[in-house]
């Protein structure tokens, strides 16, 4: 039974981590709950030790009635350490919500309190959810925090976006849903294994196609969707490369990224790497079309009012191209964004036309998923299957996008490249 150390922050959002509790119990998990003073102010320790079944710790001076173990686990002979004990007995550390001060303290090593000196002993996977008012989160101060956290290995969860503590603020900083939680909990317990060996190729972002230079033709794409399920193949132990095209989010250590521009340059980048990976995952919005001639320098704005005319034509169809040279055992999933009736369909057709394994189809026409969201809502398609996933975070997707490639990955006896 999976050990989730749980701490909690001094935030409103504090309430969400009862959510979690019950949520995670209910899964089959074992979950124990440090939380700072300023949280006991929002939700109090007896609430979640009647959760639970055990002891809430604030300090290292408070006894511990289960010796820094699990519900259901012998006790050992002597009372250890609190923070080192909980968790090392813990198989993943998550903190929800996590505060601006907290994330500062964990950014920089400072372990003043029970839950972070945990979080400074802790060598099991530590996943942060970040929940603040949106000026909080996105100071430079805390950006640049969440970076190092990056850095070093933290799984960062990026927050929602809505309503937040105080009336009539909006923007992001609230804290994921708890079957978001639970979903970053358990792929962290999952790294190292489903995909171990594997080589992975993702691309993501949305191609430019210059018109003179400085204007070029292009796309919404930001690229999030692509770099989450590359972020979810790593964490399922498959060395991944990103070829990205103009993404200017934050990176993850551990992955190789090659920047490209057009279509053109992201078909040469692709078909350099396309030999040696197991799976590509084709995230990226190519542009259909370019200009036919691009423009030395910047085309002037004509006094006499006269309209511009672009003559387009067709960019290479990257996805075929690269279907049509594929070797045995090799596993191809392309990604359609669409618009409104028939995305489904079109999805299928794709699916056939292109030889694909599956194909991830969203409409972007729904409200806040898609390009430049933290959200999306797919289906993913096969020969034999249609798989709907509602709308929840990208990181959340990724991870049934990733769930889907295994499955293909072993009805198909796909064999990995050494």
């Amino acid at each position: 039974m999976p050990r989730i150390l749980l701490g909690v922050c001094g935030g409103i959002a504090a309430y969400k981590a009862l959510e979690f509790t019950r949520l995670a119990l209910k899964a089959g998990h074992s979950v124990r709950v440090v939380q700072t003073e300023a949280a006991t102010r929002f939700v109090g320790q007896a609430s979640f030790a009647g959760i639970t079944g055990a002891p809430v710790l604030v300090t290292e001076w408070e006894p511990d009635p289960l010796r820094g173990v699990f519900p259901g686990d012998p006790l050992p002979d002597h009372a250890p350490l609190s923070h080192l004990a909980l968790v090392e007995h813990a198989d993943a550390y998550l903190i929800a919500p996590a505060t601006a001060q907290t994330l500062a303290k964990l950014a920089h090593g400072t372990a003043d309190n029970l839950l972070t000196a945990a979080a400074l002993a802790c060598r099991r996977p530590l996943i942060v959810a970040p929940a603040m008012n949106n000026a909080m989160y996105e100071h430079a101060a805390t950006q640049a925090n969440l970076a190092l956290l990056r850095e070093r290995g933290v799984t960062v969860l990026t927050p929602g976006t809505g309503s937040l503590g105080s009336p009539g603020e909006f923007g992001i900083g609230r804290l994921p849903e708890s079957p978001e939680l639970l979903a970053a909990v358990e792929n962290a317990l999952r790294v190292g294994g489903e995909l171990d060996g594997a080589n992975v190729l993702v691309t993501a972002g949305g191609t430019r196609e210059a018109i003179d230079s400085v204007r070029f033709v292009g796309n919404r794409s930001s690229g999030r969707m692509g770099f989450a399920v590359a972020e979810e193949a790593q964490r399922r132990g498959a060395s991944v490369t990103v070829v990205a095209a103009n993404v200017s989010i934050p990176r993850s250590p551990g992955i190789a990224y090659v920047d490209v521009t057009s279509a053109a340059e992201l078909a040469d980048a692709c078909a350099a790497r396309f030999d040696a990976c197991d799976v590509l995952l084709m995230a990226a919005a190519v542009a259909d079309y370019r200009p036919a001639e691009a423009q030395a320098g910047k085309i002037k704005k004509d006094r006499t009012g006269a309209e511009l005319n672009l003559s387009l034509v067709r960019t290479t169809d990257v996805l075929s191209v690269l279907s049509e040279r594929r070797r045995p055992g090799q596993l191809i999933v392309g990604f359609a964004a669409e618009h409104g009736a028939g995305a489904l369909a079109y999805g299928r057709e794709k699916l056939t036309r292109k030889k694909l394994d599956a194909i991830v189809v969203n409409d972007i026409g729904g409200a806040g998923i898609g390009f430049e969201s933290t959200d999306n809502e797919v289906w993913i398609v096969t020969a034999d299957e249609e798989r709907h996933v509602p709308k929840a975070s990208k990181g959340v997707v990724a991870a049934a996008i990733l769930d889907a490639v295994l499955s293909r990955r072993s009805s198909n006896d796909i064999k990995v490249r050494r």
